[in-house]
């Protein structure tokens, strides 16, 4: 199947699916290239690339589902897996860099459920009143 005869309301919608994916990652890389620190950067590259992904492989699904030419079993086991290790890697990476920062400060507590507010470089906390 050419170009010419595919459906104008499929390639309208690969089209714009792989746009806002696309657009999403870019959001995501940008993030972690202007954000301050690591804690605020760890959040935006997840984002972008959980729903970036997500809708390239949308789109993805899309035109190999119409065209026919083969069943999308790959875009949705590669969906399942960014969408379930990229939130446990941001979990992860954030934790071991709490624990470092909790190791190297000087006033380090090792009780898990102390107040951290003050302990996060960079981040400032404030309280609602």
């Amino acid at each position: 199947m050419s170009l010419s005869e595919l459906p104008l309301w499929l390639v309208l919608a690969v089209g714009i699916f792989a746009i806002l994916g696309a657009m999403l990652t870019l959001v995501g890389t940008i993030g972690l290239v202007r954000l301050n620190n690591f804690y605020e950067r760890v959040h935006a590259p997840t984002l972008g690339t959980s729903l970036g992904s997500g809708f390239i492989l949308l789109a993805s699904i899309l035109y190999f589902s119409v065209t026919a030419q083969r069943p999308s079993v790959h875009e949705v086991l590669i969906f399942i897996f960014v969408s379930l290790t990229t939130p446990v890697t941001l979990m992860l990476l954030a934790r071991a860099a709490l624990y470092r920062d909790r190791m190297e400060s000087p006033n380090a507590r090792l009780d898990p459920d102390a107040d951290i507010k003050s302990e996060i470089p960079g981040i400032e906390i404030r309280e609602i009143r």
